[in-house]
């Protein structure tokens, strides 16, 4: 992985914390109902966490948001996701996506390589 594809997914993580902390500070009713949303629909119930941040990779990458596929990465990752799994995901959002989720995967390739590199 080069240094801007790391700085890039650093500058991520670091823009999304700043973020959130100032909209907690702020109390923002909004971004409260939201990680209330949040929780609720990540939480195990029929679908375990894992198999919900593997579609929201999917949705992510078929949509081309990077911070959202940096994001679900992580939490696929921490909720016991394997390389393969995310591999898989990765190709059936390019099946659905198309042309232009093959350029979102590339993004997508490299967040799972940052993460693997810091293991």
């Amino acid at each position: 992985m080069d240094k801007e594809d790391k700085e890039k997914i650093q500058k991520i993580i670091s823009d999304r914390n700043k973020a959130h902390q100032t909209l907690i500070e702020l109390k923002s009713k909004v971004y409260d109902a939201f990680l209330q949303m949040e929780k609720e629909a990540f939480s195990n119930r029929n679908l375990k966490k894992i198999y919900k941040e593997l579609i929201a990779l999917g949705i992510s990458i078929a949509i081309n948001c990077e911070s959202c596929m940096e994001w679900h990465i992580h939490e696929a990752l921490k909720a016991g996701a394997s390389k393969s799994q995310i591999i898989e995901t990765i190709e059936v959002a390019v099946e659905m996506g198309g042309g232009p989720a093959t350029v979102s995967s590339r993004f997508a390739l490299k967040v799972l390589e940052y993460y693997q590199e810091l293991k």
